[in-house]
């Protein structure tokens, strides 16, 4: 007879609870393979059918492989209506029809290099270009009562800020075209433009923005239009050419480049690609009338032109205006101004320039001027736009770097005591690494200037600077090691100016220090050369802050730089 071995209830029931819990334990577990499950931009439109007609565009250029690489991307993605409307407005059924270089080209304008939210823009271009080269646009608009967000002009952004794993998405409502009309060709598309078209052909200039790229990459080859229409010209008494021609045409040969006319033309054509963003921060324009600048500034949200103060009285400039200028060309952009500007002579006119407000670091959207805490070096080997230098050029032996502070910090911090809490940093600025810099300044108004050299003084392992402008060496050098003077009690600032120094900041640290390194004569109105040379084996960073151009006839304490922010005290 078998025995049953009997356990007690509350011991089977243990039991049975500690099988379950072991055959759960041995279910298949769920392992995470990447250390990131957030979709790329190409996964993410597979996953969307209302976008297929853009991913099926990808995948006919090959970008729908790149764009499911890692990287730090922005693309602005059509809707499938948005595709189809473009179809159907150049009478094709299918992507297939559609060219090659076309689709590539439309690609490539839709994405950009860097991770760019809506955040960041602003009334104006994106800072970074398209893949294409090509700047984009945004701006506001109002539509049946509701606000959207638009891109060059026409398409408007649905849905925004969309993050994956290898970029943002932001989804827009029109495919966006490639400016393939020269200036020359976007101005006489435009009936508004008819008597200007007539003025640039009569004068020649219609064949020099009429020429196309040899080198899309380089910005000082485009050109900028600042265009008057029929009406502007109509209120300024002009309806015919001829009527130009009787006012302008001083040696009755309007293609003659001293021609009034000619140089009337020359005037509102400035080289370099530069949109409204670029004009607002830059105080005077060059134009192509040889010597000639044109003063910008901005007022609340205008752009004014040619509007200054001489002796007291304020000349009334004339805004551009801002709803439908940035048009982008193929060569350039045009802008629209509200009123008839006429060449102005210049007087001397103060010039301060940020050793950070270059284009190599303006380049730098993520960083460049930003609230937040920032340190990205530059390495060139003599190749910059606006600054090279000589000797070697690598991450490990010598390079510039862009320091930012976070604004508001204090004074004392590394850099809180420099005017935008900003330096431009050399690192190893010594012989055989770079120990001549060159910077391109801003435009200069011809005149005799004081020049003075702000910086962030870094303790016993930097020395003396030379300076140098258009390759002239200056009489006073600069020691970097040399802090401010605080003493403010025993050493009033007319006394530190009579020695060549300043507190040029508020509030003041002698974590920083200014110094008058000599007195120039600017030979022509325009950017000019600034060289610093070390005079040692710098193994400290050199912190570079302002190069200030002060006519001599000015106040030279007045106004200050506010410490920390991008302000002026006066």
């Amino acid at each position: 007879m078998k025995r049953v071995l009997r356990l007690p209830s509350l011991l089977r029931l243990t039991l049975v609870f500690l099988i379950a819990l072991v055959f759960q334990n041995c279910s298949e577990q769920k392992i995470k393979e990447t250390t990131d499950e957030t979709m790329n931009i190409t996964e993410y439109l597979r996953a969307n059918p209302d976008y297929s007609m853009f991913l099926e565009l990808l995948d006919l250029t090959n970008y729908a492989s790149f764009m499911n690489t890692y990287g730090t991307y922005t693309v602005f993605i059509p809707t499938n209506d948005a595709v189809q409307e473009y179809l159907n407005s150049i009478g094709a059924t299918s992507l297939s029809q559609v060219p090659l270089a076309d689709l590539q080209n439309i690609a490539k304008l839709h994405i950009l290099d860097q991770r760019i939210n809506t955040t960041s823009f602003t009334d104006g271009k994106i800072g970074t270009p398209s893949l294409y080269g090509q700047y984009l646009v945004t701006g506001a608009a109002n539509k049946n009562g509701v606000s959207s967000v638009t891109v060059n002009k026409e398409a408007s952004i649905v849905a925004s800020n969309i993050e994956l794993g290898n970029g943002v998405m932001h989804i827009i409502d029109k495919v966006l075209r490639v400016a393939d009309k020269t200036l020359a060709q976007t101005i006489e598309a435009d009936p508004s433009l008819s008597l200007f078209t007539e003025v640039l052909k009569t004068t020649g200039w219609y064949d020099v923005l009429n020429k196309p790229l040899t080198n899309t990459t380089d910005i000082d080859s485009y050109l900028t239009v600042l265009a008057q229409t029929n009406e502007v010209f109509a209120e300024a008494g002009f309806t015919t050419l001829e009527q130009l021609k009787n006012r302008y045409s001083h040696l009755n040969n309007p293609l003659d480049l001293k021609d009034s006319l000619n140089l009337f033309v020359s005037y509102r054509i400035l080289p370099r690609l530069q949109y409204l963003a670029d004009i607002a921060i830059t105080p005077s324009l060059v134009t192509k009338a040889p010597l000639e600048v044109i003063s910008a500034k901005l007022s609340k949200d205008t752009i004014l032109l040619n509007e200054d103060v001489f002796n007291g009285v304020l000349e009334r400039g004339v805004a551009i205006d801002r709803p439908i200028s940035d048009v982008t060309a193929s060569n350039g952009v045009l802008h629209f101004v509200g009123g008839n500007i006429a060449i102005k002579k210049r007087l001397p006119a103060p010039v301060y320039f940020e050793f950070t407000d270059i284009t190599e670091f303006r380049r730098l959207t993520a960083f460049w001027k930003k609230p937040a805490e920032a340190y990205e070096k530059l390495t060139i080997d003599n190749a910059g736009i606006d600054v090279t230098w000589d000797g070697k050029a690598s991450d490990g032996n010598a390079y510039l770097a862009y320091r930012k502070q976070a604004d508001g910090s204090s004074i004392t911090s590394t850099v809180g005591g420099c005017w935008g809490a900003d330096v431009c940093e050399i690192y190893r600025f010594r012989d055989a690494n770079a120990q001549n810099v060159a910077f391109k300044t801003p435009v200069i108004i011809k005149g005799r200037y004081k020049i003075w050299i702000s910086y962030r003084a870094n303790g016993t392992k930097v020395g003396n600077v030379k300076v140098f402008f258009n390759g002239i060496e200056l009489p006073r050098q600069v020691n970097l090691s040399e802090g401010g003077n605080t003493d403010t009690a025993n050493t009033p600032e007319t006394v530190l100016e009579s020695q060549g120094y300043k507190r040029y900041a508020t509030p003041w640290s002698s974590r920083v220090n200014c110094r008058l390194v000599g007195v120039v004569d600017v030979p022509t109105t325009g950017r000019h050369t600034l060289t610093l040379q070390s005079q040692g084996s710098f193994t400290n960073q050199s912190w570079f802050d302002i190069a200030e151009f002060r006519p001599v006839e000015m106040n030279q304490l007045v106004p200050k730089f506010v410490a920390g922010k991008s302000t002026l005290q006066y």
